[in-house]
């Protein structure tokens, strides 16, 4: 079955095609002889019923500098022209990430979009998480610097970050008689008009945070980040080193509450973190992560991917 498939992502000349899982996904799909077309979030237009972008069709190569040749241009009907369209752009999730994902809700009942956009509108990775909260270290969500006093007090050292922050962008460190919690909690409520998180810190956290990938609702594989030395953020984009790693009982188990619910809601890819047994995020977004699983396990999970993909069209 070869599919037409609309990536909607950032500019293809910026990405970093050694780890980049959108790319990898890519690659996965021109080998099951899909045609590929490439568009930018900003350039989706509606008018009467039809959602428009200028796209470019495109073939990819693992070529460091060569990774993506245009072979065609024009303005793509993303309803009636395409069978899949991947939401893969970068946060942030902010109100033009939103208006996306309303405007691909209206091609739903023509297009399989993945992920669903209106189960990616409704959970975001730092509030979704929270019908978890079994599997959570104590968190806190305010905008008050009484309430985030009173939980540093009890929890004595915390890590605070923006709901709607990415990559580890923004997370701070709050150690037990740290003078430095009202002064970002002014910070926080300057640059962000939303409540902020905060969390018990997990000094586990230096023996890593484990990226694990659910397809389908189903365990795909997982990768641990180890922060930098003197660094809390095991992000792979600050820093962070990837180690191979197998799912452990609590982990499996928090995997299994999860993955009906991903399934339902048409969350066909995605990234969860766990520090020490303990779920942080749920990444609906853009999920990362897979290019490192598969290379430490010699999986192929593009494939998986795929097969998800075209499981859910067989059954439109």
């Amino acid at each position: 079955m070869s599919l037409t498939v609309a990536v909607q992502m950032d500019p293809l000349e910026s990405i970093n095609i050694a780890g980049d899982s959108t790319f990898a996904i890519m690659l996965g799909a021109q080998a099951r002889g899909h045609k590929l077309w490439h568009y930018a979030a900003g350039e989706l237009s509606y008018r009467e019923g039809r959602l428009t972008a200028p796209a470019k069709a495109i073939t990819v190569q693992r070529v460091a500098g060569d990774h993506f040749a245009v072979i065609e241009e024009k303005m793509l009907d993303l309803g009636e022209d395409v069978d899949v369209v991947l939401m893969r752009q970068d946060p942030p999730f902010d109100l033009a990430y939103i208006t996306a994902t309303h405007l691909l809700e209206r091609i739903q009942h023509q297009t399989l979009v993945v992920n669903d956009p209106a189960a990616v509108r409704n959970a975001p990775e730092k509030l979704f998480v929270l019908d978890y909260a079994q599997f959570m270290p104590p968190t806190l969500i305010t905008r008050g610097l009484e309430e985030a006093r009173a939980f540093h007090a009890e929890h004595k050292e915390v890590v605070i970050k923006p709901l709607y922050g990415n990559a580890g962008s923004a997370v701070f460190f709050v150690s037990k008689g740290d003078a430095n919690l009202a002064a970002l909690t002014e910070l926080f409520g300057q640059v962000w008009r939303e409540p902020f998180m905060v969390q018990a810190f997990l000094p586990d956290v230096s023996k890593g945070d484990k990226r694990i990938i659910l397809i389908d609702g189903k365990p795909a594989g997982a990768v641990n980040r180890l922060p930098k030395p003197g660094e809390i953020r095991s992000n792979l984009a600050v820093g962070g080193t990837g180690a191979q790693s197998e799912l452990t009982e609590r982990e499996l188990e928090i995997c299994e509450a999860l993955g009906p619910e991903l399934a339902k809601r048409g969350l066909l890819f995605v990234g969860i973190d766990v520090i020490a047994g303990h779920l942080t995020e749920i990444n609906v977004t853009s999920p990362t992560g897979i290019v490192a699983i598969d290379r430490f396990n010699g999986t192929d999970t593009p494939a998986l991917i795929w097969d998800a993909i075209e499981a859910r069209l067989a059954r439109r």
